[in-house]
């Protein structure tokens, strides 16, 4: 069985000071009550013939309604639970969080062996958190892409060396 890989971006900002990183949790009934380690950066299976970028870029679109800007800061790739390869950028952007969410639909048999199919947003919520914050939330196989987003914005300035990630 061929391994899945999957692309996305982890959106950021500065905010008076202190870094905060967007995530979106997964719509859909078994996440409903689910909050620790059950968000994620918004990402998605690559398709053939599409590079892992635009894979990251097409998926954010579609699992928040964002139209995510570069540059992009490489972020590597990090393997999940389940095996799935994930690759990640980092990119600088805003979201009006009294907006509502704009994510693509999916279809789920509910209950399992019915027939009878619903319709659930992918992601059912989004915002920005803190990095102590985000690690209470993000998947933790996501997490070392928080620490690589704060390694290269200190590296490039971005965060100056007292800046607070808290």
């Amino acid at each position: 069985m061929p391994q899945k890989v999957s692309a996305g971006l982890l959106m950021y900002r500065i905010c008076q000071g202190r870094l905060e990183v967007f995530l979106a949790h997964p719509g859909g009934p078994y996440f409903r009550h689910r909050n620790s380690d059950t968000w994620s950066i918004p990402k998605g299976e690559v398709e053939p013939e599409e590079s892992l970028l635009e894979a990251a870029v097409r998926e954010f679109q579609e699992e928040v309604g964002i139209e995510p800007k570069g540059p992009f800061l490489p972020l590597s790739w990090i393997r999940q639970k389940g095996g799935k390869i994930v690759h990640a950028w980092a990119f600088a952007g805003e979201w009006d969080g009294s907006k509502p969410l704009k994510s693509a639909p999916f279809l789920l048999e509910v209950p399992l062996g019915s027939g009878q199919y619903r319709s659930y947003p992918e992601m059912d919520r989004a915002s920005f958190f803190t990095i102590p914050r985000a690690k209470l939330l993000l998947k933790f196989a996501q997490h070392p892409f928080l620490e690589r987003l704060e390694t290269r914005l200190r590296e490039t300035g971005e965060l100056g060396p007292g800046a607070a990630s808290a």
